[in-house]
């Protein structure tokens, strides 16, 4: 099996003509298309329709190459999405692709692999409880035999998508005799997040059964998984997992690597994932370097202690400005910088995901010879 990336520009949320071309000219065949995650322009909160704009977007056209109802493929094909593309991000969506492959791996080289499940509907009464760390974990274990990734250690990235408690669904729940964690449809974001980033933790092997509790939500913050990201939203009412590892059993040039980070001003982290897969920042990546890189994903977070190694930071006494847009636009700069392209997926509220007050970042890259963007390896 042989995995192909695609990183591709937007005009605005709904604008696929990027995809549409590549499908058109062959270079990209639909069936091969087994998820998307990307970065649109809105405000990263609870409504920011962009992502859905871009959903149903991408699934008609998905649709209309594959002769298949688009709401069939939403249930089968993850397309996770984080909103807030501040200050030098820039809007972006990268298409993963498989397809069988008669080259025979090289055991010597673990190629990118990667694994896609969807759990069934998550109720609103298990969103930020023990049952959704549950139902994450169960699907985690899923993309990874769909993977066929056998060992947790191989497993360098988990991208999820968690449905949210809106105000409709704590009152459906409420009507149906069922209490949910929170009502407050921003607090639940977070709620669901951290089970999230609990479920990825039990499944990998990073906590045990009696460490990622409930009571340990939003509270335990020693405990996190340094490959998990977690988002939620209103767009989905399942969980949406991508799961990426490195495989002996994959084909390719395609390498996923990755390093947690400890605060927002880990420069080290960031250098020395490129490292990780033969690139040279010094300190940004060079244009051949930068030509290899297919996708760059990041978590990071306010530090809610309120101080950057041992300084005062504002981000969470700003009314103006939400803390979350805060830190996206500040990392975001910071990674950026250092590969040299916007086109970064950063992703705030890391409850859990990478050390408190930091995060973690992960990059595929292509080895060896230099390619065009968006071709698969």
């Amino acid at each position: 099996m042989r995995a192909g990336v695609h990183r591709l520009s937007m005009a605005h949320p709904g604008d696929l003509s990027a995809l549409e071309a590549l499908l058109t000219a062959g270079e990209v065949k639909a069936p091969d298309v087994v998820a998307v995650i990307g970065k649109t322009e809105g405000n990263g909160g609870v409504n920011d329709f962009t992502r859905g704009y871009f959903t149903q977007t991408l699934m008609a056209l998905l649709g209309r190459h594959l002769d298949t109802p688009p709401e069939e493929l939403a249930r089968r094909i993850p397309c996770i999405l984080s909103g807030g593309t501040e200050g030098v991000l820039s809007p972006h969506y990268v298409v993963f692709t498989r397809a069988a492959d008669d080259t025979p791996p090289d055991p010597a080289w673990p190629a990118l692999a990667i694994g896609r499940a969807v759990s069934a509907r998550v109720p609103p009464q298990d969103i930020g409880t023990r049952s959704q760390i549950g139902t994450v974990a169960e699907t985690v274990r899923a993309a990874m035999a769909d993977a066929a990734i056998a060992d947790p250690m191989d497993v360098h990235f988990v991208q999820i998508k968690c449905p949210c408690i809106t105000s409709a669904r704590a009152e459906a729940a409420r009507a149906a005799g069922h209490t949910v964690v929170t009502a407050d449809p921003n607090r639940s974001m977070a709620y669901a997040r951290a089970a999230g980033a609990f479920g990825v933790a039990l499944a990998l092997g990073e906590a045990t059964p009696g460490d990622a509790s409930q009571e340990g939500l939003l509270a335990a913050f020693q405990l996190f998984s340094t490959r998990a990201s977690v988002s939620s939203g209103v767009e989905v009412d399942a969980v949406e997992v991508v799961l990426f590892g490195n495989s002996p059993t994959w084909t390719g040039s395609l390498r996923i690597a990755h390093r947690p980070m400890a605060d927002a001003l880990d420069v080290g982290a960031v250098t020395q994932v490129f490292s990780d897969l033969g690139l040279s920042a010094a300190p940004q990546l060079g244009p051949e370097d930068g030509a290899r890189v297919r996708a760059v994903f990041v978590k990071c977070e306010p530090d809610r202690r309120g101080r950057i190694r041992a300084h005062r930071h504002t981000m969470l006494d700003d009314t103006d400005i939400n803390a979350q847009r805060h830190i996206r636009g500040a990392v975001g700069g910071l990674v950026a910088a250092i590969a040299g392209d916007g086109r970064i997926f950063v992703s705030g509220g890391a409850e859990h995901q990478g050390p408190d007050g930091g995060g973690l970042i992960a990059a595929i890259a292509a080895a060896g010879p230099v390619r065009a963007q968006g071709e698969a390896a």
